[in-house]
C-alpha cells in the first residue's frame, strides 16, 4: 500500500471497513494509519484534529480530511468514478434517486437496529460485558421487519438501488459481516432474496480483501 491516501483506523471497525472496502472496490493505493482505541488514541492528537467526534475512520487525500464513513465512501465514489467499480449508479435521474433512497434506507432504518444487534451478539463479548437476551429478542423482533422489506425489494432486483452494485449495498457488509457470525444469522438466510444477496456482495474480491486485512 502506498499512495496519498491515508486512512487513520482499524480494520475491525465497521465504519473503517465500509471505507476499506470501498478503497478496494476502486482499486486505489491507500495506507491504513492504526489508531490505539485502547490507549484513547481516537481522543487525541493527531486524531482529535482530524475528527473532532474522536471516532474513527478519517481519511486524509491530499490536504483534504474527512470523516464520517459514509460521508467518505461517497466522496470517493465521486472523486474517482473514472476508476474500478461506480458504486453510484450511472444513468438516469430515476436511477440516482433509487439509489439515494437506499442509502438512506441503510443508514436509517437498518443500521440503528443491526448495529445494536451485534453490539449485544459480538462487541459485549469482545468487551467483556454479558449480553442482554430481552435486547437481542426486541431488535431481532425489529430488524425482521426491515428484512421483510429488503425481501420484498430484493425479489424485483438484484441489488437494492437496482440492477448494478451500488453503496447501498455496499455500506451494510460490516454489520452483517458482524451478524451472520452469530445465531442471528438465521434472520437472514430464512429470507431466499436477501440470503442470495448477501452471498453476492459478500463474495466480492474487494470485501475478501477487507476481511483478509482484518486478520492481519
Amino acid at each position: 500500500m502506498g499512495g496519498g491516501i491515508k486512512v487513520h483506523g482499524l480494520p475491525i471497525s465497521t465504519a473503517t471497513m465500509r471505507v476499506l472496502a470501498t478503497l478496494y472496490e476502486k482499486g486505489l493505493d491507500f495506507e491504513i494509519v492504526p489508531v490505539d482505541m485502547k490507549a484513547g488514541a481516537h481522543k487525541q492528537e493527531p486524531l482529535i484534529s482530524l475528527n473532532p467526534f474522536g471516532q474513527i475512520p478519517a481519511l486524509l487525500d491530499g490536504d483534504l480530511t474527512l470523516f464520517e464513513s459514509r460521508a467518505i465512501t461517497e466522496y470517493i465514489a465521486e472523486e474517482y468514478s473514472d476508476k474500478g467499480e461506480k458504486l453510484l449508479c450511472q444513468g438516469c435521474k430515476k436511477l440516482k434517486a433509487t439509489t439515494k433512497v437506499w442509502l438512506q434506507v441503510e443508514g436509517q432504518q437498518f443500521d440503528p437496529i443491526a448495529s445494536k444487534l451485534a453490539f449485544e451478539r459480538v462487541f459485549k463479548g469482545m468487551l467483556g460485558m454479558t449480553t442482554d437476551p430481552a435486547a437481542v429478542e426486541d431488535l431481532e423482533a425489529k430488524l425482521v421487519k426491515v428484512l421483510d422489506i429488503y425481501e420484498a425489494r430484493l425479489s424485483k432486483s438484484p441489488f437494492l438501488a437496482g440492477d448494478c452494485f451500488t453503496l447501498a449495498d455496499l455500506h451494510h457488509l460490516p454489520i452483517i459481516y458482524y451478524l451472520m457470525g452469530t445465531d442471528s444469522k438465521k434472520l437472514f438466510e430464512s429470507r431466499p432474496k436477501v440470503n442470495e444477496w448477501i452471498k453476492n456482495i459478500t463474495a466480492r474480491p474487494a470485501w475478501v480483501k477487507v476481511l483478509h486485512l482484518q486478520k492481519q
